[in-house]
This record gives structure tokens, C-alpha cells and sequence, in this order.
């Protein structure tokens, strides 16, 4: 039985990194060809990146930051946690099968550092880099239950931020704090166009900073700078996993409704987004081919948090998986 299973599972692996799979289950690539070109940056611009965890930058926009910076524009990212809830790469990084707080704290300080020298390859200075490092997988909490209360985190047990370099070190857990923090960069940076995970990706992190993007901006009457990407997208997705770097990237399922636009990329920006993905070592050591597989031939942005009509795919296919788990 258990031997049964075992080949079941490397077949069910080896199947959905076959090329075909993508045009099998994705049968949209037609569609992100006739996709709108996205505008192009302007020599200038200040543009802002929300990342809910260190990686996300570079999976859903190194392309992007590339030609904005070809362009004269000015990158700048900030990052809303440390990554420090993935118990996997704790174990990997800090080589313990059962991590405790201290080896998730240190998977925290680890993951900053790979943020930084991601950032570094694609070009964008220390100093337009911000890492916030609230809790990774408490942001909801901290939106809802915790936005006064200080939330303890159950992986790192912490309650305040502790990673080296943070923009306000000791800063409660608490949603009061990350929204100003959030604001603080806002004022700093002063974004012409602020990209930011769209509210229907998967994860539970990535929601709540776009829930809170949304409202943030709102409150500045600057909701129209914003451009919405996903990295958990459906079930599976992007298929085919690994790299794959002549395949489009395809409509994410949860959010195909979306007004996407299209944003093509060179071989060269293709090969600079996959040096930047490969400088996050603890996690493409477990998951490297999902990571992967967003070195396409283009990146999607939408203009618009929500579609024009409500979808009946809207609610399909999203679970956690062993190569795309739900904590990063």
C-alpha cells in the first residue's frame, strides 16, 4: 500500500511538470497572447511594491522591476513579514527536525538577508528596501482580532518585530502598528503606482495586505495607483512546474476574471528573474519548481482589485500543496 502510494505520488509529480499538462489544464495561453500590453513606465515614476513575504517580489514582478528601472523609474519594496512561519525550511536551514522559536527567528533573519541579496541582483538599492517583519501567517489576525491587542506569534513566539534591520524594530504585533508602518513608507516613498497581491490569491497573507492596500490608499484618495499580481492562484497553478522559460504564464484560475494585462518579457529579464529566484536558497530547496515556474515569458498585472461580473470560477480549485504549501 504504502509502496503503491509512493509511485502514485511521483507520477502525479512527474506528470504535472510536463509541458502538455499546461496546455491540458491551461488552455488560456491563446488568451494572455491577445492580452493588452501593460503601459509602459515612465522615466520618474515611483513605484512601490507590496510583498507579503521576502520572494513574492520577485515571483509575481522581477520583470516588472527591471523595465521600470530600464525606464528611469525609481523601485522600491517592502516587505510586510520576515517569512518566518515555514516550518519546513526552519528545519532544512537550521538542520533540526523539530525547529523551536529560535530556529524559526533565525529562518526569519535568514529569509531578510535572501530578500536583500534578491533585491541587489535586480538592482534596486538597500535604501529603497523596507522589510516590516510582522508575523508570517498572523496578518489576518492582525486586521481583525489583533489590530490593538499585541499578537503573539505561535511559530517564533513573538509578540514584537525582531529582524535585523526592520523599519520599526520592536514594534508590537498589531495591526495599528503594520498599518502605520505601512503608511510611513507611504509617505516616504510617495508611489506613483503601488503593486500589490490581489484579493483573490490564495493565500491567507496576501489577502489581507490587499484588503489593506486597498483601504490605505483609499484613505489618500490614490486607490487608482494601484496594479494587482497573484502567485497562489489555483490549483496547481502555474502549470507546468519548473522552468520553463519559452511557455507563457497563464491566467491564475482564482483570478482569470481580472482585467489582466500582459507584460512580455526578454530572455535577459527572464534569466535575471530566475538569478534573483535562485538567491532565495531556503525555499527553492523545497519548492523550487513552483518557484520556477513563474520564469515566463511575461507577467500579469491587472488594473483593477475586482472583475467587471462575479465568476462561477472564482471559488475553484486552490488548495495547499507539497510544492506550493501554504506558509512562506
Amino acid at each position: 500500500m504504502v509502496l503503491a502510494a509512493t509511485l502514485l505520488t511521483l507520477a502525479l509529480a512527474a506528470w504535472i511538470n510536463l509541458p502538455l499538462v499546461g496546455q491540458i489544464f491551461d488552455q488560456n495561453t491563446d488568451v494572455v497572447a491577445a492580452l493588452p500590453q501593460a503601459a509602459a513606465f515612465k522615466r520618474g515614476e515611483r513605484v512601490l511594491i507590496l510583498s507579503p513575504h521576502p520572494d513574492d517580489e520577485t515571483l509575481c514582478c522581477a520583470g516588472l522591476i527591471q523595465q521600470a528601472q530600464a525606464a528611469g523609474a525609481a523601485v522600491n519594496i517592502v516587505w510586510a513579514t520576515a517569512g518566518d512561519g515555514f516550518e519546513f525550511a526552519a528545519a532544512l536551514s537550521q538542520r533540526t527536525l523539530k525547529p523551536n522559536v529560535h530556529a524559526m527567528r533565525a529562518l526569519g533573519q535568514l529569509r531578510t538577508q535572501e530578500a536583500r541579496r534578491a533585491a541587489a541582483v535586480l538592482g534596486v538599492p538597500p535604501d529603497h528596501t523596507f522589510m516590516l517583519g510582522y508575523p508570517d501567517g498572523g496578518l489576518f489576525s492582525l486586521f481583525t482580532t489583533h489590530f490593538d491587542e499585541p499578537y503573539t506569534s505561535p511559530r517564533t513566539g513573538a509578540s514584537r518585530v525582531y529582524v535585523q534591520g526592520a523599519l520599526t524594530p520592536g514594534a508590537a504585533f498589531s495591526g495599528r502598528f503594520l498599518e502605520a508602518d505601512l503608511n510611513k513608507v507611504l509617505d516616504t516613498v510617495q508611489p506613483d503606482m503601488v503593486l500589490a497581491p490581489a484579493p483573490q490569491d490564495f493565500h491567507p497573507d496576501h489577502r489581507t495586505l490587499s484588503y489593506i492596500a486597498l483601504r490605505l490608499l483609499a484613505a489618500r484618495h490614490q486607490e487608482a495607483r494601484l496594479r494587482f499580481w497573484v502567485v497562489h492562484g489555483g490549483l496547481e497553478w502555474p502549470l507546468p512546474k519548473g522552468l520553463h522559460p519559452t511557455l507563457s504564464l497563464t491566467l491564475p484560475p482564482l483570478a482569470a476574471q481580472l482585467p489582466w494585462t500582459r507584460v512580455a518579457l526578454t530572455p535577459d529579464q527572464e534569466a535575471l528573474k530566475a538569478r534573483a529566484t535562485g538567491q532565495y536558497h531556503s525555499q527553492t530547496r523545497i519548492m523550487g519548481r513552483f518557484m520556477d515556474s513563474f520564469v515566463r515569458t511575461n507577467e500579469l498585472l491587472s488594473p483593477e482589485a475586482l472583475p467587471d461580473k462575479p465568476s462561477s470560477r472564482s471559488g475553484s480549485g486552490a488548495l495547499p500543496t507539497a510544492d506550493r504549501p501554504l506558509t512562506r
